[in-house]
C-alpha cells in the first residue's frame, strides 16, 4: 500500500510516526507533500519517508491520501488534486468543521472519503481517533482506514454529528492535559521537588489514572472517591478544586472548543 501524506506538519508526523513504528507500512512506501523544504527534510530525516513538493503527485501515485493540512487551506488544495484523484482511491482527512457534504462538494464528483479527527498522542502510539465514512465508502477501503487509524491508538466508528464533540474531548484535550501536568508540576516545583522530577511524577500520575479508568471500566466519580480518604488530604485539594470551579471550567473550554470547530 502507497500512503500518501499532504501536509507535513504535527499531526501528519505523528500519525506516520506511528503508523512506521506498527508495520503499517514502509518509510518507503509513505509520500508526504509540503511546501516547506524544511519540513520536508525533517520528516524525511527522523522518519525516512520519500518527500515531494508536488501535492498532485501524492494523489496521483498513493493508495489513500490523507489530507492533513490546516482546514483554511482545504478548499485551494482540494481543487489543486481533484482531478487527480480516482474512484478506488481512499481520501482520509482530518480537519475539524469540513464535513462530509463539503468535502464532496469541493470534489465534484463521487470519491471515498472518510472523515477523521485524531490526536497528538499518536506519536507515542496512544491516540484516539474518530472516523466516519461517506457512502462512496467500500468495506474493504474502510478496513483500511480503520487498521491505518489502528496502527497509532485507538479507533472507532462515530456518526458524523457527534464528530464536533470529538474534535473538544481528544483530538484538542492533550492540550488541557499539558496544561494540568505543567500546573501539577510547577506546585511540587514550589513545594521543593526539582522541575524534571516534578514533571516525571505529573504525567506518570495522569497516565496511571487514565489506565484506571480504561482497564478497570469503573465511574471516574468511584476512582476520585477510592483515593479521597475521609479528612485526608486528597480531599482538602478536591474541595479546592471545586470551589475554584474546576469542573465547570473544563466544561466551559469544551463548549468554546466544540462550537470553534463548527465554525472553521
Amino acid at each position: 500500500m502507497k500512503l500518501g501524506f499532504i501536509g507535513c506538519g504535527n499531526m501528519a508526523n505523528a500519525m506516520m510516526g506511528g503508523i512506521i513504528r506498527n508495520g503499517l507500512c514502509k518509510p518507503e512506501e509513505v509520500l508526504a507533500a509540503n511546501p516547506s523544504a524544511p519540513a520536508l527534510e525533517k520528516a524525511k530525516k527522523n522518519l525516512g519517508i520519500s518527500t515531494t513538493a508536488d501535492n498532485t503527485e501524492v494523489a496521483k501515485t498513493c493508495d489513500v491520501v490523507v489530507l492533513s493540512v490546516k482546514p483554511q487551506f482545504y478548499e485551494e488544495v482540494i481543487a489543486e488534486i481533484r482531478n487527480a484523484v480516482r474512484p478506488e482511491q481512499l481520501v482520509v482527512t482530518i480537519a475539524p468543521g469540513k464535513t462530509l457534504a463539503w468535502l464532496a462538494e469541493q470534489f465534484g464528483k463521487p470519491v471515498q472519503i472518510v472523515r477523521t479527527m485524531p490526536n497528538t498522542p499518536a506519536l507515542v502510539g496512544e491516540g484516539i481517533t474518530a472516523a466516519c465514512p461517506n457512502e462512496n465508502v467500500s468495506e474493504a477501503s474502510l478496513d483500511c482506514a480503520m487498521r491505518i487509524l489502528k496502527s497509532f491508538g485507538k479507533a472507532e466508528i462515530i456518526p458524523e454529528r457527534l464528530m464536533d464533540a470529538v474534535v473538544s474531548v481528544s483530538g484538542s484535550s492533550p492540550a488541557y492535559v499539558f496544561l494540568l501536568i505543567e500546573a501539577m508540576a510547577d506546585a511540587a516545583v514550589a513545594d521543593g521537588m526539582p522541575r524534571q522530577q516534578a514533571y516525571t511524577f505529573a504525567a506518570q500520575a495522569v497516565y496511571g489514572s487514565a489506565k484506571m479508568v480504561l482497564e478497570t471500566g469503573r465511574h471516574p466519580g468511584e476512582l476520585k472517591d477510592m483515593v479521597c480518604s475521609p479528612a485526608g488530604t486528597t480531599i482538602a485539594a478536591v474541595r479546592v478544586l471545586e470551589e475554584k470551579g474546576f469542573r465547570a471550567s473544563i466544561m466551559d473550554a469544551m463548549k468554546a472548543c466544540t462550537e470553534k470547530a463548527k465554525s472553521v
